[in-house]
């Protein structure tokens, strides 16, 4: 059974670094990596142990769970030196939450198996929190046979499990709800930036507005955010919420699919990280204040 696989965990981010902290209150005691040592350090005491390399946390593992920012990323923690890949041994899993398009997902689980080693795609829908607690949903996706191998893993990870199928369908899904809340983020920010330059308090539309029936949970957090400024503690970076929108985009496109709306969300947190504020929430998107003249940066 999954429960006595050895687990390690790459990536320790928001979404991973809470990943990695449910498995070791759930007894896991994962091995774990991080680019930045920093992070990893955090985890002295409660993990298997601190790797050096992606290749070092491969070394007698069973399932490797990767969270990383983008395809770069992954590129280099599977296939770079010391990567996973040439590591890992046969008959190993990849678990792979981290967001890419559904095109590199399939590339990369073909050319993983050229390796034999399979691989899961385990998009989470939740925030950092939620997965730190096991609250995030689990959309899964890969050859039954391999979601089976690591069901008890996945499971654990969450409080839903939701299988998808063929490879590529949990990208898709996870970009067509980081897609719906772009679009919803932007819509916010103007109708806000609109009421404001009309000469209505800030403070009084983001809590009427977080307080209606036109919110939703998503938006009354957001709107919180908005209204205390916690910018500088993202749960979702705008820079990855911009990377999001752009791989819907470009998904979308290839299925003769053009998303307007979209694209007009992902202009303006283009605008907002080609301003410098890439690293912020994704709620800064209202520090981009809409007028007439087109988009207009103000300072944070």
């Amino acid at each position: 059974m999954a429960k006595k696989m050895t687990v390690a965990v790459l990536g320790l981010g928001g979404m991973g670094g809470g990943l990695a902290h449910r498995l070791c209150d759930l007894g896991w005691s994962p091995v774990v990596w991080n680019r930045s040592a920093e992070r990893a350090a955090g985890f002295a005491g409660v993990a298997a142990r601190i790797a050096a390399t992606p290749a070092d946390a491969a070394d007698g593992t069973d399932v490797a769970l990767i969270s990383l920012a983008d395809e770069s990323a992954v590129e280099a923690v599977l296939f770079g030196p010391d990567g996973l890949a040439g590591a890992l041994k046969p008959g190993a899993v990849v678990i792979d939450a981290s967001t890419v398009t559904p095109a590199f997902s399939r590339d990369v689980t073909r050319r993983l198996a050229e390796a034999g080693v399979g691989r899961v795609e385990a998009t989470l829908i939740g925030n950092p929190a939620q997965a730190r607690h096991g609250e995030a949903r689990v959309f899964a996706a890969g050859a039954p046979e391999t979601v089976a191998h690591v069901r008890d893993l996945l499971v654990a990870l969450g409080r839903q499990l939701v299988e998808l199928g063929a490879t590529g369908n949990a990208s898709t899904m996870k970009l067509v709800l980081n897609s719906l809340l772009g679009a919803q983020l932007v819509s916010l920010a103007e109708a806000v930036s609109y009421g404001e330059k009309a000469g209505l308090d800030r403070d009084l539309l983001l809590q009427t507005i977080s307080d209606s029936a036109f919110s939703s949970p998503v938006m009354s957090y957001r709107c919180a955010v908005m209204r205390e400024e916690r910018y500088d503690r993202p749960t979702f970076r705008a820079e990855l919420m911009e990377k999001d929108l752009r791989f819907a985009i470009g998904d979308a496109a290839e299925h003769g699919v053009t998303l307007p709306v979209i694209a007009t969300a992902d202009e303006r947190y283009r605008a907002l990280v080609d301003s410098g504020r890439g690293g912020l929430d994704a709620a800064a998107i209202l520090l981009q204040q809409f007028t007439d003249g087109g988009v207009r940066n103000e300072t944070a």
